[in-house]
């Protein structure tokens, strides 16, 4: 979950880059703004990192955690 000017938004994205490499994955990014349930659920907790429904981080990216749900995922 995203905003287009939300700059902590861009530096998860930017910080991301390299997991999406490794595990050959592709992010697909939701304006929450385009979305007002998504508005009413997120809010100002963006950006928000979902892997499915299981919520990874938000505001700054936990490597650890995504790596470990990515990790499952492999399994």
């Amino acid at each position: 979950m995203s905003r287009g000017y939300c700059h902590l938004c861009h530096d998860m994205e930017q910080a991301l880059q390299p997991l999406l490499q490794e595990f050959g994955l592709a992010l697909e990014v939701l304006d929450v703004d385009a979305d007002p349930e998504l508005e009413a659920r997120y809010d100002e907790r963006v950006p928000v990192l979902l892997l499915g429904e299981e919520e990874l981080c938000h505001y700054f990216l936990d490597e650890p955690r995504v790596r470990e749900a990515l990790g499952r995922r492999r399994v």
